[in-house]
């Protein structure tokens, strides 16, 4: 399923840059044009992000956010404005967003700092989740994240540390489709040349051990968008 995105921006230029941007990259996008409006959409509904502005009609991004903290509404906010000083950001931290990124910025930025928070939320409630034991399943593949061990059946894959990463990386999101950049800032977390082939290579690696010979194979291939872990 997408991921959910309410984009709260009054410049009408700003919002068909943005959601042309999101729509490509699998975002389900609403658009909210006042601050209003933005209370209202995120206490009525389920978004994963709100993209918030700073400087709105009615009620400015400061409110809204303190507004929303206040109701109980726990989604990650991420300000999107051009008061870039100190001052600003920390206003804007300490008041419950959860990160800052100044105007003008690039989308490949936007992109990279809404997948770090979605990894940090998703982090969080494999947490709260798995309490005692952080162990992961798909068909008869265990991973068991205390004992950093991986299990297919019976048989017990040695993998090393990078493809432990990814494989957790996978079956985290089993299901989901990841693109290779989803995969480089998961599993890397570094910026590496969006050029590089280093995914399709420990990609290759992780079926070699984890597929093999077996019919039941659990690392597919979704030309032109990425890789998923799922049943045939």
């Amino acid at each position: 399923m997408n991921k959910k995105i309410l984009l709260v921006e009054d410049d009408f230029s700003v919002v068909e840059f943005l959601k042309k941007g999101l729509d490509e990259a699998n975002f389900e996008v609403s658009v909210a044009l006042n601050g209003n409006s933005a209370i209202s959409m995120a206490s009525e509904s389920s978004f994963d992000i709100i993209l918030l502005d700073i400087m709105l009609p009615d009620k400015n991004g400061i409110e809204v956010c303190s507004t929303l903290r206040s109701q109980g509404v726990k989604t990650p906010i991420l300000f999107l404005t051009a008061l870039g000083t100190s001052e600003n950001i920390a206003l804007g931290l300490n008041t419950g967003a959860d990160d800052y990124l100044v105007k003008p910025f690039k989308f490949i930025e936007l992109y990279a700092r809404i997948n770090a928070l979605l990894r940090r939320t998703s982090y969080t409630d494999n947490l709260s989740d798995e309490k005692v034991k952080n162990t992961f399943i798909i068909s008869d593949l265990v991973i068991d994240d205390d004992a950093k061990t991986v299990m297919r059946g019976e048989q017990k894959i040695s993998l090393t540390a990078t493809e432990y990463r990814l494989l957790l990386v996978l079956m985290k999101n089993k299901g989901r489709v990841l693109s290779r950049i989803d995969i480089l800032e998961s599993a890397w977390d570094i910026n590496f040349n969006m050029g590089t082939n280093v995914v399709d290579v420990y990609i290759n690696y992780l079926r070699k051990k984890i597929d093999g010979d077996l019919e039941n194979k659990l690392i597919h291939t979704v030309v032109g968008m990425g890789y998923v872990l799922k049943e045939k």
